[in-house]
This record gives C-alpha cells, sequence and structure tokens, in this order.
C-alpha cells in the first residue's frame, strides 16, 4: 500500500513520525492461530474467545443455516489498523452488512488517501504534539494535515455529487466508496469505504453528525448550501427490513456503543412498532471490556437482550460475550474464521437490494396494521 504524507512539516514534526507505518492487517486463516484458539484458549475469557471463535466460524456460517450477519464497530478500530480485517471479511462474504461509527469511516479515509498513520507512544507530551502539528490517537500519530487534507477531498466530493435530498446513511457511504474506487482503483484493497461499494456491502452509522464526515456535511450545507441530508428514519427502517429478511440473524459485535444498539434495536421494531413477529437474532457474538454490573449497554448480555425481544430464547448457547480488547480479540477472531471450512460463502450484494427489501418490510407493517 502507497503511503505520502501531506504537507511539509518541521524537523521536530519529523521526529514524533519516525515509528514504522501502521497497515491494514490482513488475515490469512493461520492454522497456528487456529491450534491456538481450539487447544489453548480453555478456560475464563480465552475460553470465551475460543467459543465465540466456533459460533462464528462453525454455526453463523454453516450455508445451510443462511444466516445474516451485521458487524458492528465502536471506537477506533481503522486508526489500529484493523480495517483490513473487515475487508477480507467482506471479500469473502463473511459480513453482510456494517454499522460503524463515523469515526472509524473517517479514518479510513486516510489509508484510501494514501496518508501515513504511525506506530508512537501514549505517553509523549500532548502540548507538545500540539504545537507541533501532530495528532495522537492513543499511541497512533499522525501530521493535523491529514486531517485538513482528508476534510478537503470530502467537502470535494460532496460538491462532485451534487445531492438533493435526504439519503440514508448506507446510501452516502456506498457513493463515498464508488468516488474513492473512481479515483484511486487500487483502494480497494486498503479502504474499507472502497472495499463495501465494491462489493455491496451496506455500512451505516448509528450517529452521522458525531464524526469528521459529519461535521463536514455541516459546513457543506451551511457554506455551500448543501442539500446532502443524512435521514435517520432512512437508516431505522433499512436496517430492519435487512433483519426481516433475513433466513437467520448474526451479529458481530465490536466493542458495542451505539452501533450495537443500533443493530439490535431492528427486533424490536418489527414486534414492538410493527407488529411483525419476527423472533429475535438467532447468534450473538461481542468483544467488549465493558461489564453488565455497570448498567452500560456495552456491558448488556445477550440473556438480558432475550427481555427486549432482541435475541430468540431458544438459542442462548449461540449467544457468547468475550471480555477482551478488541484490537487483541477481533483481529484474533478473523483468522480463525477466515481459515475455517466456511471461510468463504456467496455474498449476499445487500446494497443493491435496499429498495425491494424496504418495500417488503412496508408491505408486512401495512398487514400487521390492518
Amino acid at each position: 500500500m502507497p503511503h505520502r504524507r501531506p504537507g511539509a512539516a518541521g524537523a521536530k514534526q519529523q521526529h514524533f513520525l519516525t515509528g514504522a507505518p501502521i497497515r491494514y492487517y490482513r488475515p490469512r486463516g493461520s492454522e497456528a492461530v487456529r491450534r491456538l484458539i481450539d487447544d489453548g484458549f480453555q478456560a475464563f475469557n480465552a475460553g470465551r474467545l475460543s467459543e465465540a471463535c466456533r459460533v462464528y466460524a462453525d454455526r453463523m456460517l454453516d450455508p445451510a443455516q443462511d444466516t445474516t450477519i451485521g458487524l458492528t464497530m465502536a471506537g477506533a478500530m481503522t486508526p489500529a489498523g484493523l480495517g483490513g480485517c473487515v475487508i477480507e471479511l467482506m471479500e469473502r462474504g463473511l459480513v453482510d452488512f456494517l454499522i460503524s461509527t463515523g469515526a472509524n469511516l473517517y479514518h479510513d479515509l486516510h489509508y484510501a488517501l494514501n496518508f501515513t498513520l504511525h506506530r508512537g507512544s501514549p505517553f509523549l507530551d500532548d502540548v507538545e504534539l500540539h504545537e507541533h502539528g501532530v495528532i495522537r490517537i492513543y499511541d497512533v500519530l499522525f501530521p493535523a494535515d491529514v486531517l485538513l487534507e482528508t476534510d478537503a477531498y470530502i467537502r470535494e466530493f460532496l460538491v462532485r455529487e451534487k445531492f438533493e435530498g435526504p439519503l440514508s446513511s448506507a446510501e452516502l457511504h456506498h457513493r463515498l466508496g464508488r468516488d474513492l474506487l473512481q479515483r484511486q482503483p487500487a483502494c480497494e484493497e486498503y479502504s474499507v469505504l472502497a472495499k463495501a461499494a465494491a462489493v455491496g456491502v451496506p455500512i451505516y452509522t448509528s450517529s452521522p453528525g458525531d464524526s469528521s464526515i459529519g461535521m463536514n456535511l455541516a459546513a457543506h450545507e451551511l457554506l455551500d448550501d448543501g442539500r446532502c441530508m443524512i435521514d435517520p428514519n432512512r437508516d431505522v427502517n433499512e436496517v430492519c427490513a435487512i433483519v426481516l429478511d433475513g433466513e437467520k440473524n448474526g451479529c458481530v459485535i465490536v466493542g458495542g456503543g451505539s452501533p450495537k444498539n443500533f443493530y439490535l434495536q431492528g427486533q424490536p421494531t418489527l414486534w414492538e412498532v410493527y407488529g411483525i413477529p419476527k423472533g429475535g437474532n438467532e447468534y450473538f457474538v461481542q468483544l467488549t471490556t465493558d461489564q453488565a454490573v455497570w448498567g452500560g449497554l456495552s456491558g448488556a448480555t445477550p440473556a438480558e437482550a432475550v427481555s427486549w425481544g432482541k435475541v430468540n430464547p431458544g438459542r442462548l448457547p449461540d449467544t457468547v460475550v468475550a471480555y477482551c480488547d478488541s484490537t487483541i480479540a477481533f483481529p484474533l477472531l478473523c483468522e480463525y474464521v477466515v481459515g475455517s471450512r466456511h471461510g468463504r460463502r456467496e455474498r449476499k450484494g445487500l446494497m443493491g437490494r435496499i429498495g425491494e427489501l424496504v418495500a417488503e418490510l412496508k408491505r408486512q407493517a401495512s398487514a400487521a396494521r390492518a
């Protein structure tokens, strides 16, 4: 993957950016990792991660189950180089749609535009970093100009596209990915947004204004009389329609937060709001460091989700929470799944079917109301 650093930088800035470039890691199905997880991860949270791997690889991906799989991502996984895991899963048809924080998608654009993020230290003087134009995400470092040039690309994209009204966040991200592919075709191999556009995977964000993409959308409306408006109602209905269409449904939740609930609320939307008794998700895998005792969403367990109708009560053996750092557990999970006997399957191409799926949701909801 090519890299470039924008603008002119002083010697002190260069001093902070001497760490190795952070590249997107692509899992290849390591037999050694599979053996470690199967034979070495036997108890406590290692045992839960091993269980999560088997639920995903052996049950969710079993062709006989025909499971529609949603991947949710909180936090900042792409700056840590883990967008490559997501790209590999999409390429192989192992996830069908994504729900992500806007930050993950914004920082993915740095890779798409060939900017360089560096390994660094979490113990630097942040005042000094600020004075020399260096941004820090824990131990990830990059020039502040990366933000400015990424922002400029987003605003230029919005002007080029000439949006004329409300659209879903998935449609915005799809058109953004297509724009990237048109301008830099090779970026499909190192951009989540570009790969998703290429293979028809919808990407939603549960909080469109809560990222630099949303900040630039706001600026486009204020300064350019832009008409690109994210309609959250469309997002809710589209995710609900995808869940309704699934023969079975399963989620892989990386972290938790708002993306987790935005996926899981699909089932209550069906039964509680539309009167359609779908029956709850069949599979639930979560990697989180939060615990249920704090009452936070990220710690809410599959058992608790049963009371909301989010998880099928008869499928609790197919649900597992591994209390692990996602930056450690997620690439291990991906290595295991990619190397499994179901490590590739036919893609569902949901982005191209959204219209028909929403129409079917409306038909069933109208019939239930009649």
